[in-house]
């Protein structure tokens, strides 16, 4: 029985992850911080059995900003595969809390990595990689050549973490990828982040007539799902050579087609209900960060299935379920 271990599995991506390595046959392992005690909703979304998630899902307590824990960690799981995912992943927050941003996602990054490096055994190493790396890109749509121009701690802190990645896999030859994945959202996303706020707010303002207050309305986005993103992590670990991919759905929508498609989802109008919020703006905007997966295609197989429409009815229906309405 294969064995990964997933930081972050908590998150989005990490629980659909799991989901899928189940699927695949895995024993899964992930890291959770002491703090994250009661966060697990996502993981008892699983679509396993109870019985099953206690025979092949085990959490253990550890820090990105302890060396020592990890390595332990790692000792005693013995992984096949390492699925990097962890880390403070929103943009805005970083910030405010830039110098945490930096340390958790590159320097912890860094000490995964070092682990690897002394794990005295093959270990395959997946990095998540941001598009937010390539901040304010000359040319559109981006791929794994487009030079990086990162705009944000956040952005800053992931390219750390893609160079060191891509520093080990060609100084000590470790099988190491990162994914260069764009905006992926899913019902599981948290809800600070845009794409759930809308959802969320286009079924309060349908059944509690409850306004919404957002940030920069033009911002345009690759926006993909979640589930289908994780696969393609997976994908990069079997290969025979490791690599780095960008992984999209190749069209940018803004946050105003998002909102008008959610609103419309429940019939309204959403010019009614959406306000734009000068203190939700970022110090710093990106340009049009729109990706080319062609590589992932050629060499992975994978291509997105789900595109913009189906993305946000999935995410507005899931929101109208969870409020008891069909």
């Amino acid at each position: 029985m294969p064995r990964a271990f997933i930081t972050g599995i908590t998150g989005q991506d990490g629980s659909y992850l799991t989901e899928f390595l189940l699927r695949q046959g895995y024993e899964v392992h992930g890291l959770v911080r002491q703090t994250s005690l009661m966060q697990r909703g996502r993981l008892d979304a699983l679509g396993v059995s109870s019985e099953e998630r206690m025979k092949r899902v085990f959490l253990h307590y550890g820090d990105l900003g302890e060396a020592g824990s990890l390595a332990r960690l790692v000792h005693a799981i013995q992984p096949d595969e390492i699925y990097h995912l962890g880390g403070q992943s929103h943009v805005r927050v970083s910030f405010d809390a830039p110098e945490a941003t930096f340390d958790i996602n590159a320097s912890g990054t860094l000490r995964l990595l070092e682990c690897v490096r002394e794990a005295g055994r093959p270990v395959r190493f997946y990095h998540a990689s941001s598009c937010e790396m390539y901040g304010r890109p000359e040319i559109a749509p981006q791929d794994e050549r487009t030079p990086f121009h990162p705009v944000s701690p956040y952005a800053c802190s992931k390219a750390a973490g893609h160079f060191l990645t891509v520093c080990y896999r060609e100084s000590y030859g470790l099988f190491a990828c990162n994914g260069i994945l764009f905006n992926h959202e899913s019902p599981r996303r948290g809800e600070n982040f845009v794409t759930r706020k809308i959802a969320h707010g286009a079924v309060a303002a349908k059944l509690h007539g409850a306004k919404l207050r957002l940030g920069n309305l033009d911002a345009r986005k690759d926006w993909g799902y979640a589930p289908e993103y994780v696969e393609a992590m997976w994908k990069m670990l079997q290969r025979d050579l490791p690599g780095d991919y960008v992984v999209a759905t190749g069209e940018a929508h803004s946050v105003r087609q998002f909102a008008e498609a959610a609103f419309a989802r429940v019939g309204l109008d959403w010019r009614e209900w959406v306000e734009s919020d000068p203190v939700q703006f970022r110090p710093s905007e990106v340009g049009l960060l729109v990706g080319n997966a062609s590589r992932a295609e050629k060499e992975l197989g994978w291509t997105p299935a789900t595109r913009f429409a189906e993305l946000v009815r999935l995410m507005v229906d899931a929101e109208l379920h969870a409020a008891g309405r069909p």
